[in-house]
């Protein structure tokens, strides 16, 4: 196959999550562990994007400028708190659905996002180029992890950044982020995830430096039952999140 003919969708993942799409916005329906994992991760790339742009964390709009993807959109969980910061971003998701949902929630939120039911493929053969890619949840669904890293990472503009969060392919993340997670917990519905589609870091971090990119964080994040919420945490065996940078251009 060609690289003009490959394609990073799985279209059993796309059909999997359109089912879903009305739920997006619910607190309490199938997409609860992203409402829960939100403000770790929109912290996470809030302080990273404003070290590496020089900008104050907490100002109210610290991403004021920038242009953002969120590749894999989904409902727009992520797109929309980041446009919130003041980056200009772009929701990308190949789901009709989802980005009819998406498009309706931020409309009534009164949220500017260039929603678009387009693959990422199709957005790096258009040329287009952001300050920073977020990559959320996305590559233990996707039909080619090493094309879609490489083709998310083309997008990216010198001095720029890539933010990924995935799940690891341990035997710990097969017993938690599978098995308890879809059938003790319930928090997920089962079928979610497919063991042999989850990611170990270097999958990542190998396609990505071949791509130019350098790995420069990486954080483990685990759920605290008592305190109810996610946290950063060093072990990295089931999920984790890590940032890669394009190196600026030199004069």
């Amino acid at each position: 196959m060609t690289e003009a003919a490959k394609s990073t969708v799985d279209q059993s993942e796309v059909d999997r999550f359109s089912a879903m799409a009305a739920e997006w916005w619910s607190p309490t329906g199938k997409f609860k562990p992203l409402h829960k994992f939100n403000p770790v991760r929109l912290t996470y790339i809030r302080d990273h994007a404003a070290e590496n742009f020089s900008r104050d964390p907490k100002a109210p709009r610290p991403l004021e400028g920038l242009r953002v993807l969120d590749i894999g959109c989904g409902g727009g969980l992520l797109s929309e708190p980041v446009a919130r910061m003041g980056a200009s971003v772009v929701g990308a998701d190949p789901s009709e659905k989802n980005i009819g949902i998406a498009s309706t929630h931020a409309r009534a939120s009164g949220v500017t996002v260039d929603y678009r039911a387009v693959t990422a493929e199709q957005l790096a053969e258009a040329g287009e180029t952001f300050d920073i890619v977020l990559n959320m949840e996305v590559v233990e669904h996707v039909a080619d992890v090493e094309f879609f890293l490489s083709t998310c990472a083309r997008m990216v503009r010198p001095g720029g950044l890539m933010f990924v969060a995935t799940i690891n392919r341990t035997l710990k993340a097969a017993a938690l982020a599978i098995f308890a997670a879809e059938n003790v917990l319930r928090w997920l519905p089962r079928g979610t995830h497919q063991y042999e589609k989850l990611v170990r870091p270097d999958e990542i971090g190998n396609p990505l430096a071949e791509a130019g990119m350098n790995v420069i964080a990486r954080t483990g994040v685990f759920f605290s039952p008592m305190q109810n919420q996610w946290n950063l945490s060093k072990d990295m065996d089931v999920n984790y999140m890590l940032v890669a940078k394009r190196p600026a251009e030199t004069r």
